[in-house]
């Protein structure tokens, strides 16, 4: 097992600029990861996550990750789901002033004293979400909860997921880029540890691969071979003087 940084929550809000409950959404997540739990959060840009950003696809594949969004269509937990899983989380803001009889907001870019109610509303149950979420394990590789483990403390910073120090790697596999999680910091804590990787012991490499990514049984040779070469690489690199 490689060393990644501390668990954290991902807040991915729709930020919709059609209705009023989109500018709910931008704003009350900002609360969350500003001033509510900014030390155990980060932010997960939805334009990014959709156009093809690996930092922030990689984290919401890692960490649990909450969608916020305004209304029915659930653009963010939609969008998470396609492409990096289930987000463990949704709140929906029209869903919460329904349940809640809560008078509905009005003004796009300037809420009006019902909108800035139902933001500090919202703000409060995705921190009570973030806590909740906080105090399980979240299986990195299943994409799900396992155990029950104490929530960690550190201090307060608020932070993008594309910084989130999850770094990926493309590889040419049978052809095709298949984007590897972690595998940077994979083959430097090898390489640091003096680690010779060859065919007789590539098990090793493939399985701690595998502990971020998924890989198929039928396609263990092809990742084999392209994680060996790939190592190799990195190795001459950093012994090839600069």
């Amino acid at each position: 097992m490689v060393d990644l940084p501390k668990k954290k929550v991902g807040i991915i809000a729709c930020s919709g600029e059609e209705l009023p409950e989109g500018t709910v959404t931008r704003l009350a997540a900002l609360r969350v990861l500003e001033e509510l739990r900014p030390s155990d959060t980060v932010t997960i840009c939805l334009p990014l996550f959709l156009a093809g950003g690996e930092g922030d696809r990689a984290f919401a594949r890692f960490y649990p990750t909450i969608a916020l969004d305004g209304c029915e269509k659930r653009c963010a937990a939609r969008g998470t789901e396609i492409y990096s899983g289930k987000p463990a989380a949704s709140v929906v803001i029209s869903e919460l002033i329904h349940q809640n009889s809560l008078p509905p907001p009005s003004g796009r870019r300037n809420l009006n004293e019902a909108g800035w109610q139902i933001v500090n509303f919202s703000a409060e149950r995705v921190a009570n979400l973030v806590d909740d979420l906080l105090d399980k394990q979240w299986n990195r590789h299943a994409g799900e909860f396992t155990v029950e483990e104490p929530a960690s403390t550190s201090s307060a910073q608020t932070t993008c997921s594309c910084g989130s120090d999850i770094p990926v790697q493309e590889v040419l596999i049978e052809g095709q880029k298949v984007t590897l999680i972690a595998l940077p910091l994979i083959f430097q804590q090898l390489h640091e540890a003096g680690k010779i990787i060859h065919q007789d012991n590539a098990r090793e490499l493939l399985e701690l691969v595998r502990v971020y990514n998924p890989i198929s049984n039928s396609a263990e040779e092809a990742y084999t071979s392209a994680l060996l070469r790939e190592y190799h690489i990195y190795c001459k690199q950093k012994t090839t003087p600069q």
